[in-house]
């Protein structure tokens, strides 16, 4: 089993956080959801930058490749 580690948090976050739980859900399951959301989140607005500011090639497919620089 894991160590058991203490975060203080103060009263109104700790209200707020049984505000957000699920009945019969743990603190532990509540964050490591919240946890999740947050890098899906943090991946969707990376993946966003990119698209807005990257320039994008095609990329050939493998009989393309072949074809322009033979068996590789």
């Amino acid at each position: 089993m894991a160590a058991t580690k203490r975060i203080p948090i103060s009263p109104e976050i700790l209200e707020e956080l049984s505000r957000l739980k699920e009945p019969g859900q743990t603190f532990d399951e509540l964050i490591v959801k919240m946890i999740e959301r947050e890098k899906k989140l943090r991946l969707l607005k990376d993946m966003k930058r990119i698209e807005e500011t990257a320039e994008f090639v095609e990329i050939m497919t493998i009989e393309e490749a072949h074809k322009r620089y033979g068996r590789l």
